[in-house]
């Protein structure tokens, strides 16, 4: 398959739609290199709850950001940003594709799309931090409501981290947080490949997903992060899976629920990841369950008409 100068793929949807399996047969097809867009796959050691592709499963496909935290590190979209885009640049420089490969919206969006983070301060987040320690998520949240409305429909009420966030953003800019969320830029030189499928489809690849994390050991997995740390990672330690089952090792509840609250939450995050995806209309969807063949031909085809386009102007986002 041949391809234009500067050819990037970015291969996105909903969790277990797919997406790793694709990205590797594109990269062994364009002699690519997949870089991963999971936030959780960042982390060092969280690898059956996250269904990072063992190494031996690469099909010798070099991969990248991956195993680059601790749990105990806190991932930030802009260091996230910052890496992503000079991994970018060096697969490049040797003349291979660069295939982003991921299901988190806004890290995908903070390479694709080139966003600007508006900056943070010390002083304000750690004030905001300990009101929400005192107050807790929902009354920021109502807070927010009053100041900005239309971001508040977005954040989840219990999402304290994002709240504040918002809140931060405002007070520095003395601009609504809304304006500095994401828009897709159609200037930005990637061709974006989404896997779809059904509601119900996906619901039960998730159970099945999500049983084979569970016979894969996904509690032991816990279990060892747990004594490196985990519980002081105040990201890491909210992830799918990774939260219910500490829970479970609190004894707050069995084994069972922790597992039927893993694909509950799940469910409910590919929901947020639907949302966030369809609103990009750059985005060419494929079905999850075509045959490879099929898909290998369209994407074929999406190579062969692309162009060159100018780099992305650039937005803003949250940081």
């Amino acid at each position: 398959m041949t391809h234009p100068t500067r050819l990037r793929l970015a291969i996105v949807g909903a969790t277990a739609t797919g997406k790793s399996e694709l990205g590797l047969h594109i990269a062994r097809e364009l002699e690519g290199e997949v870089i991963n867009a999971d936030s959780m796959q960042l982390y060092r050691g969280m690898d059956i709850g996250t269904a990072k592709v063992p190494e031996a499963d690469r099909l010798g496909v070099r991969h990248h950001l991956l195993d680059v935290l601790d749990v105990t590190a806190e991932a930030s979209v802009a260091a996230y940003q910052r890496s992503a885009v000079s991994t970018v640049e060096d697969i490049e420089a040797r003349a291979r594709v660069p295939i982003l490969v991921g299901g988190s919206g806004l890290y995908v969006s903070a390479v694709v799309d080139g966003l600007h983070f508006p900056g943070t301060d010390a002083h304000v987040r750690a004030r905001l931090e300990t009101e929400l320690a005192a107050v807790g998520p929902t009354a920021m949240h109502a807070r927010l409501v009053e100041t900005d409305p239309v971001s508040a429909a977005r954040i989840l009420p219990t999402n304290g981290r994002r709240i504040v966030r918002a809140l931060e953003v405002i007070e520095i800019t003395g601009s609504a947080f809304e304006a500095s969320m994401p828009r897709p830029d159609q200037s930005g030189g990637w061709i974006r490949i989404g896997l779809t499928g059904s509601r119900p489809a996906i619901d039960a690849r998730v159970k099945t997903r999500v049983d084979r994390m569970w016979a894969a050991g996904f509690v032991d997995e816990v279990r060892e992060l747990e004594r490196g740390g985990l519980r002081l990672g105040r990201t890491a330690s909210r992830a799918l899976g990774y939260r219910q089952v500490l829970e479970f090792l609190d004894g707050a509840c069995t084994e069972d629920q922790a597992r039927n609250a893993t694909v509950q939450a799940t469910c409910r995050f590919v929901r947020r990841q639907e949302t966030w995806f369809r609103r990009d209309p750059t985005i060419n969807w494929i079905p999850h369950d075509q045959p490879l063949a099929d898909t290998l031909a369209m994407v074929k085809h999406l190579v062969a008409g692309s162009r060159s386009a100018p780099a992305p102007t650039g937005a803003s986002a949250e940081g």
